[in-house]
């Protein structure tokens, strides 16, 4: 009971911590330096990391599905069983959890460390917020780069399944690009970029709050960071759940 009551007490110091954040996004100053910043960080320092993994998630999906598709004599649509699957499922939630495993790691680290050494208390000092200043410019990044990324996945794990579609699994080119056209709709990329904004919003806010509210020295910085990813990417796959239960209906 006691670690429940606890849990929850951590869960709404988090609710409360968010709201401020959303507050301090609409005041100025605006720093667009430190967002920037944030966006090289997160988006193009993790693009090759994404990359890799849509290439491969695309790669094996495909031939996957060419087995699975051979059953029926359907190999045909393996190419637009591939497209439809990353752009709803595939490279939202697993973007998610390699930006996740990446950035969310270094900016929980990173602001623990800040906590536990005084130095966010050094900022407040100085009347700078440490909330605008440190957390905004994360949550903003995020918010843009998650979508940006998710394309990437999207775009490499299509080229990967193509590759081993049409010149592994020997699928005449034709149908697989009508098949592709004839499954996939904008609807459904849309569908995944909202997860993606959605993912990116629970990335930088869990993260960004267990190293702010770190204690406990390098221990903590540590057990901080560690209960950051793992929280993050349980709340991926709730939220990948929630939506994709909302989306078809059901």
């Amino acid at each position: 009971m006691d670690r429940l009551k606890a849990a929850l007490e951590d869960f709404g110091r988090m609710l409360l911590f968010a709201v401020e954040m959303v507050a301090w996004v609409f005041r100025p100053p605006f720093r667009p330096e430190l967002v920037l910043a944030q966006m090289a960080f997160i988006g193009v320092g993790s693009a090759f990391i994404v990359g890799v993994t849509g290439t491969f998630s695309g790669m094996v999906f495909a031939l996957q599905m060419n087995f699975a598709m051979k059953q029926f004599a359907a190999e045909g649509y393996v190419g637009g069983s591939v497209a439809f699957s990353l752009a709803r499922e595939l490279s939202p939630v697993f973007t998610a959890l390699m930006v996740t495993g990446r950035a969310g790691s270094a900016i929980a680290t990173e602001l623990g460390t800040m906590r536990v050494t005084e130095q966010i208390d050094a900022m407040e000092s100085m009347a700078v917020n440490p909330i605008q200043y440190l957390v905004v410019p994360r949550v903003i990044a995020s918010l843009l780069m998650f979508p940006m990324l998710t394309m990437l996945f999207n775009a490499l794990g299509y080229a990967g399944g193509f590759v081993m579609g049409v010149y592994v699994a020997r699928i005449p080119i034709g149908p697989y690009l009508a098949h592709t056209q004839e499954f996939m709709k904008v609807s459904d990329i849309l569908h995944g970029l909202l997860k993606a904004v959605v993912f990116g919003l629970i990335v930088s806010v869990i993260t960004t709050w267990r190293g702010y509210a770190a204690t406990g020295g390098a221990r903590g910085v540590g057990e901080g960071t560690t209960r950051g990813v793992v929280s993050s990417s349980i709340f991926i796959l709730l939220a990948d759940y929630a939506i994709t239960f909302v989306s078809v209906g059901t």
